[in-house]
């Protein structure tokens, strides 16, 4: 019965379960056992519905990280626009954001292997490199924040520990509402360009950023000192 030999749970086990088949071999099976069983038994298989695809955050531009920058200078008190500047240069500068962005005190950010860095903790510790434009500002801000957290407040855990700055900076000077994961896109683009990261996709015929992350998992990444250099964070 077709019903019941090209049933979807049918196909898929035997797919899963049939013996002597490489990976590359059972994924061409699944896909022609799905192909046959939409046109004999099609009550079986509805039409997919179309699932939203996330894009990237818009990168902010170069004259609107600066009006951020001028927003952070304008506030009251030596505090605010210390702790302002610090949660815009670990955004568009390192690229941290969420936990990474939270945890960060002013004594994670050194001057090290020739250039900036700061020094990301939590699930994903690492060393980040600082683009040149945000070092002089993030160095005061980490030196004013001293062994306590740059964007303030005394619990890392605290959700809303970064709300009171972005409301500080927002609506002067007709800029959009400080958003970090377009502070964050802003960095990515950055260094994208650094890398020259559009020119390898477009010689390699690569538009899929899965297929990238394929052919980079078994790679090692460099070294910190080499890192500062590729990513334009030497100090100048």
């Amino acid at each position: 019965m077709p019903e019941v030999v090209l049933h979807p749970s049918t196909a898929e086990r035997f797919t899963r379960c049939a013996p002597g088949l490489s990976g590359v071999a059972r994924r061409t099976l699944r896909t022609n056992l799905r192909f046959i069983g939409r046109r004999v038994v099609p009550q079986l298989y509805p039409a997919d519905l179309p699932l939203p695809r996330e894009r990237s955050k818009q990168p902010c531009s170069p004259a609107q990280i600066g009006g951020y920058l001028a927003l952070a200078d304008a506030q009251p008190t030596m505090e605010r626009r210390m702790r302002a500047t610090g949660l815009i240069c670990l955004g568009a500068g390192a690229g941290l954001i969420r936990g990474d962005l939270r945890d960060v005190r002013g004594t994670d950010v050194a001057c090290r292997s020739g250039g900036v860095v700061v020094q990301a903790s939590g699930r994903r510790a690492r060393a980040v490199p600082v683009l040149a434009r945000y070092q002089a500002r993030l160095l005061a801000a980490g030196r004013f924040a001293g062994n306590a957290l740059i964007c303030g407040g005394t619990d890392p855990g605290r959700r809303n520990l970064t709300n009171p700055l972005v409301a500080a900076l927002d609506g002067g000077g007709g800029l959009p509402r400080l958003d970090t994961s377009r502070l964050r896109a802003t960095w990515l683009a950055d260094c994208a360009e650094l890398l020259g990261l559009a020119t390898f996709m477009h010689a390699a015929g690569i538009s899929c950023s899965q297929r990238l992350g394929d052919l980079v998992a078994g790679l090692e990444p460099a070294g910190e000192a080499d890192a500062v250099r590729l990513l334009g964070a030497a100090r100048r």
